[in-house]
């Protein structure tokens, strides 16, 4: 039993280390020093996809242990909230601050933040975290909850990463500002004219894509991971 777990705990190891190492001894600055800022993320981010990947089929491959029986309703969880994840992921994508990931770089630091940010400071985070909690809740085999719960505990740790960083870069003081009005979720700024004047349109279109995304892995991952999305 113990070596039937091999794999996806070597899977496992190799994800996590993936993200963690390239933090040590500044050795993710050095590489896009050598690399170029855009080739490091694009490697970086197909061997993300590549190792993900794995990890999905490592945990299809494990022993099955119940953790909990699977029920219908476990399977609205995901199907409903997914659309959201999808809508935060495309508005997430290059959002207005350097502080998150999938942030742009090149952003502005001032601790006065405008668009996208306005209504989210992590939005990729937050739906990582939505993504995996919805989906930990429709699978109770014991590698499908040890994975889903590992991912969803990633952006928990990353936010406040990322909020110390925006501390030491900012100040104290110019930080307090930035996080009022960056915060972690609001639609405030949907119901102020000026906000929706200059940023509405664009994060509408996002959006839409978003749901279009949303529509075809919907469609397609039954497919490609072998097990039906649909709760009906």
């Amino acid at each position: 039993m113990v070596g039937q777990w091999t794999e996806f705990a070597a899977a496992m190891a190799v994800f996590l280390a993936s993200h963690f190492i390239p933090r040590l001894g500044h050795l993710r600055d050095g590489l896009i020093g050598l690399l170029g800022r855009r080739l490091y993320f694009s490697a970086y981010g197909i061997l993300s996809i590549i190792l993900l990947g794995w990890v999905i089929h490592a945990a299809a491959q494990a022993p099955y242990i119940e953790v909990w029986a699977p029920a219908n309703w476990q399977r609205w969880v995901p199907m409903l909230t997914l659309p959201a994840v999808f809508v935060l992921a495309a508005i997430g994508i290059g959002v207005e601050t350097p502080f998150t990931l999938g942030g742009r770089r090149t952003a502005s630091v001032s601790p006065a933040p405008e668009g996208r940010v306005e209504l989210s400071r992590h939005p990729l985070l937050i739906a990582l975290l939505i993504w995996a909690a919805a989906h930990l809740v429709a699978n109770g085999a014991l590698a499908h909850v040890i994975m889903f719960g590992v991912f969803a505990g990633l952006p928990l740790v990353a936010i406040p990463v990322f909020d110390a960083s925006a501390r030491r870069e900012l100040g104290q003081g110019a930080a307090g500002l930035y996080f009022s009005g960056a915060p972690l979720f609001s639609l405030k700024p949907l119901m102020q004219g000026s906000w929706r004047a200059r940023h509405l349109r664009p994060t509408l279109r996002r959006a839409a894509v978003g749901l279009v995304l949303w529509v075809g892995v919907l469609h397609l991952h039954e497919a490609v991971i072998g097990v039906s999305p649909f709760p009906f």
